[in-house]
């Protein structure tokens, strides 16, 4: 088998996003292939989902999820597990518990996600108090903390300017009742926050949409960069670096024009989709080594592992990998 140097891997890579965008009936498929990840794969009695982002430090791979009893987020905390390899993984213990008593994220910590910034790790997370609503005129707002740490195995320590991201509070915004599920980039030496907004109590999960607030510092403050979201549509949030733009995966939540689609943005706020993706992860978080060096070469993601919804049991996780259409295969 000849094998093409990087370079000329990465060139036919960043192609992918290179055309011009298509119709909905002429997108390509990127095809997304399942398999178990053992050691945080399905355990009865035992809910993971929400994986973060996976970064590699050393000779190992560091993911952090949220994990409980039920199937839901809204009674969870924080784990750690690493691998050698990305498919095997050992569940290193609880990174973040959830907050004192009284405290903004005393009921539930959850949906993590990483940022590596000023030689320090920061841990991103969504959190809720009690007492907790789950719908309804009482929902409880969610909002977005952090905690940071020397090293990926911990220990963390909470922002005392928690939280750094919180919902307007006015349901005539996107945003208005709850925000959620972080992802960050560094672009152009700053830190873009790219999270989930819910709008009120009329509109379901389903219905959220993502947005956008940047900031000069890790921990913030993070300021909005409109009133509406970049995205109409985004249940999860997955965006990466790609080439001098900016690419995010839509699950196959919301309106059907944005759904189970990769989208495109060359200033990283107006996107438009460029590429179907089928079958589609699910909550999906994926190893991104482009995220924060802001070397404007993004490549498209490869791998990550994404959430395991099954008829019978609690969600779990699994992994997945990507088939780009015309694109050689490369870091793993």
């Amino acid at each position: 088998m000849t094998h093409q140097p990087l370079k000329a891997i990465r060139i036919q890579a960043l192609l992918v996003f290179a055309v011009p965008l298509f119709s909905l009936g002429e997108m390509p498929v990127i095809e997304a292939v399942f398999s178990p990840a053992p050691g945080i794969g399905p355990q009865e009695g035992v809910m993971r989902r929400d994986p973060s982002d996976i970064i590699k430090v050393g000779d190992r791979y560091h993911v952090w999820y949220s994990k409980g009893k039920f199937s839901h987020g809204y009674d969870a905390s924080i784990w750690h597990a690493s691998s050698p390899d990305g498919k095997v993984w050992t569940e290193d213990g609880e990174a973040l518990p959830r907050g004192a008593v009284g405290a903004w994220d005393e009921q539930s910590v959850f949906t993590p996600n990483i940022l590596v910034a000023e030689s320090k790790y920061w841990l991103f997370y969504t959190a809720v108090p009690k007492p907790f609503v789950a719908s309804g005129p009482g929902l409880t707002r969610t909002a977005i903390g952090v905690a940071s740490a020397d090293s990926p195995a911990g220990p963390w320590k909470r922002f005392a300017g928690n939280p750094v991201l919180k919902p307007r509070g006015d349901e005539s915004y996107f945003d208005g009742a709850r925000v959620d599920d972080s992802c960050l980039i560094v672009r152009n030496g700053r830190y873009l926050l790219y999270y989930k907004g819910r709008q009120g109590i009329k509109t379901t999960p389903h219905e959220t949409k993502m947005g956008l607030a940047i900031a000069d510092r890790p921990q913030g403050p993070y300021t909005r960069v409109q009133d509406g979201p970049v995205i109409d549509g985004g249940h999860e949030v997955l965006v990466w670096p790609q080439g001098t733009g900016v690419a995010a995966l839509l699950s196959n939540h919301g309106p059907d024009e944005v759904k189970s689609r990769i989208h495109f943005s060359r200033d990283g706020i107006h996107f438009e989709p460029a590429q179907r993706i089928s079958p589609t992860p699910s909550g999906a978080g994926a190893y991104r080594p482009d995220a924060f060096t802001g070397s404007k070469q993004g490549r498209p993601i490869q791998w990550g592992i994404h959430i395991l919804n099954r008829k019978a049991g609690l969600p779990s996780l699994e992994r997945f990998d990507l088939r780009w259409p015309g694109a050689i295969q490369d870091e793993k």
